[in-house]
């Protein structure tokens, strides 16, 4: 009888130790590999534009942007910060959009809107273009972005994990301008946190839906987005439109997404 329990034990913590691999060797890759950036102070990290949106100055149609990065220091080896940038026509400047937690610390409203560059580097890591609509779409939308982010039912709070974050926030708009056609990146840590206690909701690009358990376990299926499944806030997944799979840490290995 003990043996078979010894046996038993042994069999479930090889299963515990095989799956916990699993999660995290897409983030252990990422830090070797050294595609966060986990060196130097936040006060000297490079904030240079990378040239991905339009001068203002040159180019008068309306602009729709939205930018992932890896996240700053040890966060970016697991997931990515994502933020919207938009300019009405003939603006002479952008204004973003995003949650930063260190506000709600401070007693203030973690949505963040404010001019400035729109496709900085995020503290030392280049951004991803995520989205990218022009002219009379753009227009169109970006009242509608505005409405959004005014919306957000979590403007006083802020959790890293499993949210509400900074991705729940893009994910939140998402599914309120599904003219967006939104699909956030598997790694963008808090998409998957639907808001009010909510069991299932449209996905943010509006092709599909996703049932979550507070950020913590669930599924979705869409168009965009493809098969996904998010277990402690780390997503497997499968894109068939544009073939890639998706794993934590890492994100998205094959084709790339169309930012249109």
């Amino acid at each position: 009888m003990k043996r078979k329990k010894r046996g038993k034990w042994v069999k479930w913590s090889t299963y515990s130790l095989v799956f916990l691999t699993v999660l995290l060797i897409g983030p252990l890759l990422t830090m070797f590999s050294c595609t966060a950036n986990l060196k130097g102070h936040w006060s000297t990290a490079n904030r240079e534009s990378t040239k991905q949106a339009p001068d203002p100055q040159k180019n008068p149609e309306a602009v729709v942007q939205v930018y992932a990065a890896r996240a700053y220091s040890w966060r970016g080896i697991f997931g990515v910060h994502m933020w919207f940038a938009v300019k009405p026509a003939a603006a002479t400047h952008y204004t973003m959009y995003q949650v930063l937690g260190w506000r709600a610390r401070r007693g203030q409203s973690v949505v963040d809107s404010y001019s400035g560059i729109p496709d900085r580097h995020w503290f030392g890591n280049k951004p991803d273009l995520i989205v990218d609509i022009r002219g009379a779409r753009a227009s169109k939308i970006i009242p509608q972005i505005a409405k959004a982010a005014a919306s957000y039912p979590y403007a006083d709070q802020y959790r890293i994990w499993p949210g509400p974050n900074s991705n729940t926030f893009i994910a939140h708009i998402g599914r309120e301008v599904p003219e967006l056609g939104l699909s956030m990146p598997a790694n963008a840590i808090g998409k998957d946190f639907l808001p009010n206690g909510n069991l299932i909701a449209q996905t943010p690009s509006g092709t599909g839906y996703h049932v979550s358990i507070f950020g913590l376990l669930g599924v979705g299926v869409a168009l965009k987005e493809g098969l996904e499944f998010n277990f402690l806030g780390l997503t497997f997944g499968i894109d068939f439109l544009r073939p890639a799979i998706k794993l934590p840490g890492i994100g998205r290995i094959g084709m790339n997404s169309d930012p249109g």
